[in-house]
């Protein structure tokens, strides 16, 4: 990436991570991963093809980022 933006990563709700901004996205074992973007969305829900980016999977699998609220008693 080039240029200097400050970093911002914006957890959408039941969906991905967005991250805007220079930040290194890095593997398990720390190796670069490649970023062609400047705003780039990471899976959360584990279920994405092109991970760690998002392919929209979330939707289909009904990822939610929030807990049921439980009935009234």
């Amino acid at each position: 990436m080039t240029g200097e933006r400050p970093a911002r990563i914006t957890a959408c709700p039941d969906g991905p991570l967005l991250v805007r901004g220079d930040v290194e996205i890095v593997d398990a074992e720390g190796h670069p991963v490649p970023r062609h973007r400047a705003t780039v969305a990471l899976c959360r829900c584990g279920v994405s093809t092109i991970k760690p980016y998002c392919d929209g999977t979330h939707k289909v699998v009904g990822f939610r980022t929030t807990e049921p609220e439980e009935p009234a008693r």
